[in-house]
C-alpha cells in the first residue's frame, strides 16, 4: 500500500512536470523577433523606424559590436504589445547606433513595462557606450510596453533594440498601440444668460485705432452698455464692438454689462493706455499647421467667420492670423503663388490668392476681431517665399497700412545673412531690435511675435526689442507627444513671463490638424483625448499664448469643448500674468501652482507617464494654507472643502486641473 500511494505520487509529479514544462511532445520554445511583428501601430517622434532582419544588407552597429537583426528608433517611441500566454521572455541589446550623429549629446534610456510596472530600464545611455542586455520574465504580463525616452532633441540620433525578440511557447505578441480611450465632453454647454468673458486688463497705445469685441456666451440678440468708458471710445450696444482713439495716458476702469430675456452680467476691464500691449496672453487663430501652403484670402475671412459663429470669439479667441505663403515665390508647384517679389516702388506683393490685403483686413475689423501677418529678416521665408530683408521698414509701414494688427517675425533664412556659426548675441538680436523699432512708430498697435525658435536665450532680450511675445523652442509640431516636457521647460523660464511679455511654446494643436514632416491636409490629431485636454490646461498654467492653429471648418463638439472652456482659459488671462511654478512629486508626475490676482490659485496634478498614477497635492508642499475649498475647472463643478491634501488619479499623460476658492473663502 506504501509502495503504491508513493507510485502514484512520483506519476502525478511527472504529468505535472510535462504540462508545466511545455518543451516536450509537440510545444518546444521558439523565438519570434520583434522584427516580425506588423509595426505599424507604434509611434516614435519623427521619422519611421529601421527595421533590420538576417536577410538585408545593413545591420546594426552599438560601439562597434554589430547586429543583424533589430529596430532602430528615435525618441521619444513607444511600442504597445499584448502578450499572449506562453510568451516566458522578452531579450535585446540596447544602445545608441554607430550611424547617429557623435557631436549630438543626447542621453537615451531604454525601458520595458509590463502592465504598468517597470520591469527594465537602461539607465541614461549616450553614444559610444557598449550595448546593455536585456532578458525580462513577462510570463505573467498581458501589456507590455517598450520605450524609448530622451530629454533634448533627438531627431539625428538612433536608439537600437538589438536582437529583440520574444521567447516562449505561446503565440505571437501584437502591436496594439496605446491603451483606448473613450472622447469625453467635460465643459457644460454656455448657460442662456449672458456671461462676459476674456480679460480684465487690456492693453493700448495713445492716438492708435482701438478696436474691442467683448466677449460673452449666452443666448442672441444680447444688448450690450458700459459704465465709465472713456472719452474717445464708443460702445456699439448691439454687436458689443468697442471702436475709437484714446489719446491721454491712464487707467480706466471700465464696468462692461450685457443683457438678455435670460439674465444679465457684468465685468470689469481695466484699460491701460501707455507703452505696453498684450497685457495678457493673445489669443487667436493661426493657418499654418492647417493650410500651410494652400492658404487663401477666402480662408482667412471664413476663419474670422467661424470663430464668431463657433462662439470662439465669445470666450476671448480675437487675432485672425496668416502665416507664410501669403507673399510670391520665385518658384512653386503652384503658379498662381509664383511672381515679382516687389513692385517697381518697392512695396511687397501678395500673390494671386490674396487680391487685396486691405479689404481683407476690413472684413476682420467689420467682425471686432483682429488680424496678423507674417514675414522674415531673411530674404525668404521658411517657405521659400518673399522676405523683409533689406525692406523692412517698408514691410512694416505697409503692413500698417493695410491695418494689421500682429506681426509673426520668423528666423528662416536670416542664417545666410549671418554667415557661419558662431553667432553674437547682437547679431540675433540685431534684426528683431531693427522692426521692434519700427513697430513702435506706426500709428496702430501691432502685437509683435518673434518667432526664432528660442536662441540665444531670447526670453531674456525679447521684451528689451520691443517683442510682446517670443518661441521658446522649434516647432512644436514635429514632437507634439513631448508637450509636458515642453511645459517643464517653460516653467523653467516662468519668471519672464509678466504682462506684456509672454513665453510662448508654440500653437495649440489639437482637433484636425496638418502634419509638420509633410503639408497635407489636415487629420484628426495625434493626440489621445486625454492629451489635448492636457494640451490646454498645461498652456493655461503656463500663461502662453493660446492661438489654434487647427482646421477651423472641421471643428467639433469635443474639440471645441476644450478650446472653449471659460474657466479653463480665465486661468489662462489673469491679470497677474503668473506662469506656474513646478513641485516635482516623482519621475512622472508632478503638481503646477500658478497664483491668481483674486488670491486664489490654479493647480495641474500631472502625469506624464505611460500609466494612471495617483496623486496627491498636499498643501504644505505647495505652500498654501490648510482647508482649501476647490472646484474643478473643466466640469465647473465645486469639489468641497479639503483640509490637508487633495488626492486624485490621474489618466496615463492626464492633467487634473483645479482651482482654489478665491481668497479661500
Amino acid at each position: 500500500m506504501k509502495n503504491s500511494l508513493s507510485s502514484c505520487s512520483v506519476l502525478s509529479i511527472l504529468i505535472l512536470f510535462l504540462l508545466n514544462a511545455g518543451t516536450s511532445f509537440g510545444q518546444a520554445q521558439r523565438t519570434i523577433w520583434l522584427t516580425s511583428l506588423d509595426l505599424e501601430k507604434m509611434h516614435q517622434t519623427s521619422g519611421k523606424p529601421k527595421i533590420y532582419t538576417d536577410t538585408s544588407r545593413a545591420s546594426i552597429s552599438i560601439a562597434n559590436q554589430t547586429f543583424k537583426n533589430g529596430l532602430g528608433t528615435i525618441a521619444k517611441s513607444l511600442i504597445w504589445l499584448e502578450v499572449k500566454k506562453g510568451v516566458q521572455q522578452f531579450a535585446a541589446s540596447v544602445g545608441i547606433d554607430d550611424s547617429s550623429n557623435k557631436e549630438n549629446a543626447a542621453n537615451y534610456n531604454f525601458q520595458v513595462f509590463g502592465d504598468g510596472r517597470k520591469l527594465w530600464e537602461s539607465g541614461a545611455m549616450k553614444y559610444g557606450d557598449r550595448a546593455k542586455k536585456i532578458e525580462v520574465d513577462i510570463h505573467d504580463v498581458q501589456l507590455l510596453l517598450l520605450m524609448v525616452v530622451c530629454a533634448e532633441n533627438s531627431r539625428h540620433i538612433q536608439g537600437d533594440w538589438a536582437e529583440a525578440r520574444f521567447v516562449g511557447t505561446g503565440t505571437v505578441p501584437v502591436v496594439t498601440g496605446p491603451p483606448a480611450e473613450e472622447t469625453v465632453i467635460l465643459t457644460p454647454k454656455p448657460r442662456a444668460a449672458p456671461r462676459i468673458n476674456g480679460p480684465k486688463l487690456y492693453g493700448c497705445r495713445p492716438g492708435s485705432p482701438f478696436l474691442y469685441r467683448i466677449p460673452a456666451t449666452g443666448i442672441r440678440p444680447m444688448k450690450f452698455s458700459s459704465r465709465n468708458l472713456p472719452a474717445g471710445l464708443k460702445l456699439d450696444p448691439a454687436s458689443g464692438i468697442i471702436t475709437g482713439s484714446l489719446e491721454k495716458r491712464g487707467e480706466y476702469n471700465v464696468v462692461l454689462k450685457s443683457e438678455n430675456d435670460s439674465g444679465t452680467d457684468s465685468r470689469n476691464l481695466k484699460i491701460a493706455c501707455g507703452d505696453k500691449l498684450a497685457l495678457t496672453p493673445h489669443m487667436g487663430w493661426n493657418d499654418w499647421y492647417a493650410h500651410y501652403d494652400r492658404i487663401t484670402d477666402h480662408m482667412m475671412r471664413e476663419a474670422a467667420d467661424i470663430l464668431i459663429s463657433t462662439g470662439m470669439a465669445d470666450v476671448g479667441y480675437n487675432y485672425v492670423n496668416i502665416d507664410d505663403c501669403w507673399m510670391n515665390a520665385e518658384k512653386h508647384q503652384d503658379s498662381g503663388r509664383i511672381g515679382p517679389a516687389r513692385d517697381k516702388s518697392g512695396n511687397i506683393l501678395p500673390n494671386s490668392y490674396f487680391p487685396d490685403m486691405k479689404e481683407l483686413t476690413d472684413y476682420i475689423h467689420g467682425k471686432g476681431l483682429k488680424a496678423g501677418i507674417y514675414t522674415s529678416p531673411g530674404s525668404a521665408t521658411c517657405a521659400g517665399f518673399t522676405g523683409s530683408y533689406r525692406h523692412e521698414a517698408q514691410d512694416v509701414r505697409q503692413f500698417a497700412n493695410w491695418g494689421f494688427d500682429f506681426l509673426k517675425y520668423d528666423f528662416c533664412s536670416y542664417g545666410k545673412v549671418l554667415g557661419s556659426k558662431p553667432y553674437t548675441s547682437e547679431m540675433h538680436q540685431k534684426p528683431y531690435r531693427l522692426v521692434g523699432s519700427l513697430l513702435k512708430n506706426q500709428k496702430r498697435d501691432i502685437i509683435y511675435n518673434l518667432c526664432q525658435y528660442g536662441m540665444d536665450s531670447v526670453w531674456q532680450w525679447g521684451a528689451k526689442v520691443g517683442g510682446q511675445s517670443w518661441r521658446t523652442a522649434g516647432d512644436l509640431g514635429f514632437g507634439l507627444d513631448g508637450i509636458f516636457e515642453v511645459a517643464l521647460k517653460n516653467a523653467e523660464i516662468g519668471r519672464w513671463n509678466k504682462p506684456g511679455e509672454w513665453n510662448d511654446p508654440d500653437y495649440l494643436q489639437i482637433g484636425y490638424v496638418g502634419s509638420a514632416f509633410q503639408t497635407g491636409l489636415p487629420e484628426t490629431t495625434s493626440l489621445t483625448p486625454t492629451e489635448q485636454y492636457s494640451f490646454m490646461s498645461l498652456w493655461c498654467l503656463l500663461a502662453a499664448p493660446l492661438i489654434y492653429s487647427g482646421d477651423l471648418t472641421k471643428l467639433n463638439d469635443f474639440t471645441l469643448n476644450i478650446l472653449c472652456n471659460p474657466e479653463v482659459i480665465d486661468i489662462n488671462q489673469d491679470p497677474l500674468g503668473k506662469c506656474a511654478t513646478v513641485v516635482t512629486l516623482s519621475e512622472n508626475t508632478f503638481i503646477m501652482i500658478k497664483n491668481m490676482e483674486d488670491g486664489s490659485r490654479a493647480i495641474g496634478l500631472c502625469n506624464k507617464g505611460e500609466w494612471p498614477e495617483n496623486i496627491t497635492a498636499r498643501w504644505t508642499d505647495l505652500n498654501i494654507e490648510p482647508n482649501q475649498r476647490l472646484r474643478d475647472v473643466w466640469r465647473q463643478q465645486d469639489l468641497g472643502s479639503f483640509q490637508n491634501d487633495f488626492s486624485t488619479r490621474v489618466p496615463r499623460h492626464g492633467v487634473v486641473l483645479i482651482r482654489t476658492a478665491p481668497g479661500n473663502k
